[in-house]
């Protein structure tokens, strides 16, 4: 071996060994498996970045289909911690828009809606009309089946209106 591809090598091992170090000064583990845990977010957001910058990005297609499954049987919160592991980046109009729709329905209520829950709908409807105006969703459950119809329902529900304190309100039906 020559002395050139030994100082390569050692510059090389010595970067390598300054970064763990730095990983380890950054991340503080108090254990072995605390370490092993936090590497592995670590290395999986950091392939996630490189999807996205090479354009190759793509939703988890298990994860996402857990979470319709949540959806469809009414457990919001859940569905809502699928679709977000599903679409880490929030770059997939799909999974932004049925996130909304988990905070509209969650939020929705009879005599009146949780303020909080539809402000975050609307951030998620914002996202998704932001990247792809034209979504149309195929699902047959749901009423509203764009983004901008959604984001228009979510907005009417913060609003204080004089609707609101109509009592026929209470007959109304979820979309």
């Amino acid at each position: 071996m020559k002395t050139k591809h030994i100082q390569i090598l050692g510059i090389l091992l010595s970067t390598i060994f300054a970064l763990f170090i730095a990983f380890l000064y950054a991340t503080e583990p108090r254990s072995l498996e605390e370490l092993t845990r936090k590497a592995g977010t670590a290395v999986g957001d950091a392939l996630t970045k490189g999807q996205v910058i090479t354009g190759t990005y793509e939703v988890d297609p298990a994860k996402f289909s857990q979470g319709l499954m949540l959806f469809r049987a009414g457990d919001f919160p859940g569905a809502r911690s699928s679709f977000e592991a599903a679409d880490p980046e929030k770059r997939d109009a799909a999974t932004q828009f049925y996130i909304a729709y988990s905070f509209y329905r969650q939020g929705w209520g009879r005599f009146s809606n949780d303020d909080e829950l539809f402000r975050k709908g609307i951030e998620s409807a914002t996202r998704a009309k932001e990247l792809n105006a034209g979504l149309v969703s195929p699902d047959q459950d749901l009423k509203l089946k764009t983004p901008a119809a959604l984001l228009n329902e979510l907005e009417e529900g913060v609003r204080i209106t004089a609707d609101d304190f109509n009592p026929m309100r209470a007959l109304e039906e979820r979309k």
